[in-house]
Order: structure tokens, then sequence, then C-alpha cells
């Protein structure tokens, strides 16, 4: 653990305690009931596990999780792989499903309540499912808040009916929701404490097998099979078009799980030109961490890109029904979360017909080799990172230790 976070734990302990009542009787299990619908949502929820269990040592955690959230002890009654779908044509492929295991679930609580449901991301699974619980006397928490402030921001509605406490990793989240009354927590982004605010990247290459002098993309094209399936043929033919521009570069692409390898090297198969790729199973940050530049996109990868200071270049596709239902609806300037958080063009996004390698491939040399750039981008991330550095997992876990006084014995 980074030096000074213990001591950081600390204090929140001392200030849990000082509040008398918070602390619960060990000696009465507790259960709850958690879900989390993808890989940034399994990181978020085991280490709000993790720092549930510093308040009360007797935690029964069960609902849907990844490999981390089942490594911290939840029992997942469902793979968390079905739930991360993208788009409206995916989703309605699978609605059918999601349906059943939504049900399954709501069944399952409201016949053997927990003392507190947390949904982790994954809105249109778990805020109705909060809604469910809650209309049955069972307290609700969502961790991670929708986008309502970009799009269909009268979900804020059904969300105050749902959930007895939003959780925000970002500030101005928390205002919007306080506008509506909704009770809210800003506690900060967990990455912002587990990433160091000072990053050695020759370190990081040489990790990887690198020169301090070799040129290096991350490439990011995400973690899900319909974002690959649309972003994946775009970002190897802007690797393709980078490297005829500097044959020294060389990509590291991480790739989320097997099923996700295998795809990509179906995409990366049908390039005609032999590039210097190296697959790597995870290891997203690490990899960011080595890189000069970053290509990636849009979703939770472009924070830590931002906290790791690298410069990058965000791009996203979806289905085209998909975009021409949801284009409508967004209100937000932006897409990336390092331009929603300075509320400015930090760095270059590319949405949909915009995403195209002609637009691209120049936006990311000029992040590769920029180094004036790089200086400006280095000093406003940091900024961003203090501001986002509230030792996150402990404030929320302290949040939901008080919103459970008025329930436990």
């Amino acid at each position: 653990m980074e030096g000074g976070v213990e001591e950081k734990i600390s204090d929140a302990e001392r200030r849990c305690d000082s509040m008398g009542s918070v602390f619960v009787d060990s000696s009465r299990p507790l259960k709850i009931a958690i879900v989390a619908g993808e890989m940034s949502g399994d990181l978020l929820g085991s280490g709000l596990m993790q720092s549930l269990k510093k308040y009360h040592n007797n935690i029964e955690f069960v609902g849907i999780g990844g490999p981390k959230m089942i490594d911290a002890g939840c029992q997942s009654l469902f793979p968390m792989e079905r739930l991360a779908v993208m788009g409206i044509v995916e989703v309605l492929g699978r609605l059918r499903e999601l349906l059943s295991i939504r049900k399954s679930l709501a069944e399952e609580f409201i016949q053997n309540p927990p003392d507190l449901f947390i949904g982790i991301d994954a809105p249109d699974f778990t805020i109705s499912l909060e809604l469910m619980l809650r209309e049955k006397g069972i307290k609700t928490a969502h961790y991670v808040s929708p986008s309502i402030w970009a799009w269909r921001q009268k979900r804020v509605f059904k969300i105050k009916k749902a959930v007895d406490l939003m959780l925000t990793l970002l500030p101005f989240e928390a205002a919007f929701y306080e506008k509506y009354d909704v009770p809210v927590t800003f506690v900060g982004h967990p990455l912002a404490n587990i990433i160091n605010v000072d990053l050695d990247t020759n370190i990081a290459k040489k990790h990887w097998g690198y020169n301090p002098s070799d040129k290096i993309i991350a490439v990011l094209p995400g973690s899900r099979g319909g974002e690959l399936k649309h972003i994946g043929p775009l970002f190897i033919e802007v690797m393709n078009q980078c490297f005829q521009i500097d044959p020294r570069i060389k990509f590291v692409v991480p790739v989320a799980n097997a099923a996700r390898r295998a795809q990509f090297e179906r995409q990366l198969s049908l390039c005609e030109t032999d590039l210097p790729v190296l697959l790597v199973d995870g290891h997203a940050r690490e990899v960011m961490a080595g890189a000069d530049a970053v290509l990636v996109a849009s979703g939770t990868a472009t924070l830590e890109a931002m906290l790791l200071k690298r410069p990058m270049v965000v791009a996203y596709k979806w289905g085209a029904i998909t975009h021409a239902i949801i284009s409508p609806l967004v209100k937000s300037r932006y897409i990336s979360l390092p331009n929603l958080l300075a509320d400015e063009e930090l760095i270059p996004e590319f949405v949909q017909s915009q995403a195209t390698p002609e637009k691209i491939v120049p936006a990311l040399m000029t992040q590769l080799n920029d180094v004036a750039n790089r200086e400006k981008l280095t000093q406003r991330f940091n900024d961003i990172h203090h501001q986002l550095r509230q030792n996150a997992s402990d404030e929320a876990a302290l949040a939901l230790m008080k919103l459970l006084e008025y329930k436990l014995d």
C-alpha cells in the first residue's frame, strides 16, 4: 500500500469511531448484497468490500462480481460477464437473459433480505433492481453515478425513488444530485489513491522489456465484445498508419480476458502490415504507465491514463442504430473524463463519424511527440488528481455504515 494511505485509513477509522453507533456489533453477521456489471465495477467493488471489512469483521457478501470481488469474498450468483453488454442493439439481443437474471436476484434478495444492497455502475440493470428492493424495505445504495448530467437527465427521478444513498466518484456529479434532493456523498475516485501522483515511465518501460528511448503507444480498444467489434478495426488501422509514419513505434495492447484476446487477434490477422504489437493479458494500468502516448476508448481507462499523466487520444464508436437513438439525448460537450473534469478539451476526442484514422492519426502523433504539450498536460492532470484523491473506498464504506446505523441493532 502506498505510503501515507495507512495514516488516512486510520484517520477514517477514528472519525468512524467518534460517531459511536456507526460501528456495528460484529457478533451479529452483516449481509450485504452487491452487484457489479463489468471489470471497472469489479475493481471498485473489491476495494469497497475490503474497506467495509475494516468496520465490521463478519460480513457476508453475495450478488454478482468478477474475479477481484470473488477473491475479496463475494459469492457471485451469476458470471459477471453476462451483464457486460453495451449499446441498444446488443442489449436487445440479450434482454431476455438480463431480465431473467434480474428477476432471480430480486426473488433471492426479497426472500433472504440483505441488510443493504449496493449496485455498482451498470445503471440500467442495477437501478431497476434497487427500486424493486427498496419498495420491499431493503436499504439500497448506488456506487458510481450514471451519466445523467450528460444525457437522459430525467432518470434522476427514478434514482431518487430507488436509492437511499448515491455515492459519486466525481465532484460535479454530487452537485447535480443535490439540486434534486437526492441523498448523495462525493467520495472521490479510488484510482486517485491507488495510482501514485508521481510515476517514473522508464521503470514501467523496463518492466515490459523496452528501452527509455523506445516510442511506445498503449492501445486500449475496450474491454467488452461489443466495443471491440466497432473499435478494434479502427484502432488497428490507426496503428498501421502511425507505424508507416514512424517505424520505430511499438504498440502494447492489454486485453481484458481470453475472449477479447481471441477477438482482437482475429481482427489483427486481417491487417496487411506486420505490426510490432505486444498483447498483454490484463495489466492495462501498467501498460499505460510505460507508454509515451495512449489511444483509448472512452471510459474509466481515460481516467487511469490521466492519473498516470499520459498524453492520450480518445475515440469511440458504436452501432449505427444505437448512435441514432442515443445521440439526440446527449447533453454533455465531452465524452472523456479528463475533459469533463477540466470542463475544457485537454485531450483530443473523436466520436462516431469523427472517429476516423484521418483525424485520429495526426492527433495521436502530436500527443506522442509534442514535449511542450506533455508538460502542460502533466500539470493539469496533477491538479485533477489531487482533487479526486479522497481515499474513496474508505469514504464510501464510512458513508454506508452511517446509512446502516438506523437499521442495525
